[in-house]
């Protein structure tokens, strides 16, 4: 497909599937693989424009994160060794380069968008959600979802940006950044934190000072099924509706899917359709189309495959 006519771009190539753990740890290196071939399996490949994976410079992943984690992060890639928060997420030679192409992935998806090349986009190693300012967590060193939000409120003066995650786990990185601001609109369904990593994102968790309201928190019970996330979808499009936000990102980790190996959610792939379908809509209402999908985290295989494959169905059908 020629770039004039990308409507959707869909990020994969080595350099980003770099980034992974080991066979042993549930975020392998398999991951992109997977989706890699069941998008070809089902044709998507032949109806996106595929993007070769894209490096950040420091600097850039500095617009979120603080330059003293950053050091450390350069360090541990050096040798190899330790732990970069408690025991979730390992050190291994070049963590530092295979972070940064997550993050530099992301970005220039979101460069594209802004700049009209294309409408919807997927980077599928990315939506790392649990990495803070200062630190990484839950298998996520650079929460590129974090800079790609900073990017658009300083590089792109956008002033209503929605940030939507339906992964099973709560979206705490971003949600507490940017707690108290009131252009960031948070909408985040995962599993109760009382039973599921990182233990946040009560209801009640709404944002503080100025961004109060600007912030909704819907945490599923274990089990839930794609009944019970359509009915909590609802509240989520109602409000995006008031929101009106001119640039809409998504975080669709698969590991709210039924079967996932570290999760309870019993969700199947038509969540995941009808969050992006949705999303495409609400985008063309009211931010000239603009969504930016990032895969998340899912460790059963089948799963990846089955999720991702139907957001980037969703964004194809629906240009």
């Amino acid at each position: 497909m020629t770039d004039e006519a990308a409507g959707v771009c869909v990020y994969i190539g080595e350099a980003l599937g770099s980034y992974g753990f080991g066979d042993a740890h549930p975020f392998s290196r398999e991951r992109l693989d997977v989706f890699t071939r069941a998008l070809a399996a089902a044709g998507l490949d032949q109806q996106v424009r595929l993007c070769k994976p894209v490096k950040a410079e420091r600097a850039t992943i500095e617009r979120f994160h603080s330059a003293q984690y950053v050091n450390r992060v350069i360090h541990q890639s050096a040798t190899g060794e330790g732990f970069l928060d408690f025991g979730d997420t390992p050190a291994f030679p070049g963590i530092f380069d295979a972070a940064s192409f997550v993050v530099g992935s992301t970005l220039n998806a979101l460069d594209k968008i802004m700049h009209g090349s294309c409408r919807r986009a997927f980077v599928p190693i990315a939506g790392l959600h649990h990495a803070r300012r200062d630190s990484a967590a839950g298998f996520c060193v650079f929460n590129d979802c974090g800079v790609a939000i900073e990017t658009l409120l300083s590089m792109y003066g956008q002033t209503r940006i929605a940030y939507v995650d339906i992964d099973a786990h709560h979206g705490d990185g971003v949600f507490y950044a940017f707690e108290d601001n009131p252009s960031v609109f948070f909408a985040d369904l995962h599993e109760d934190g009382r039973y599921l990593f990182p233990g946040t994102g009560g209801a009640d968790e709404t944002g503080r000072g100025k961004a109060a309201g600007t912030k909704l928190n819907i945490p599923m019970p274990p089990y839930s099924t794609d009944e019970e996330f359509m009915q909590a979808w609802d509240r989520v499009e109602a409000f995006l509706h008031e929101a009106q936000p001119s640039f809409i990102l998504l975080q669709c980790g698969a590991d709210s899917l039924a079967g996932d190996p570290i999760t309870h959610m019993q969700y199947s792939a038509a969540a995941h359709a009808h969050a992006a379908t949705q999303l495409c809509k609400l985008a063309d209402q009211y931010c000239e189309g603009r969504v930016l999908a990032m895969g998340g985290g899912g460790y059963n295989h089948n799963n990846i495959a089955r999720a991702w494959t139907a957001v980037v169905r969703a964004f194809v059908g629906n240009l």
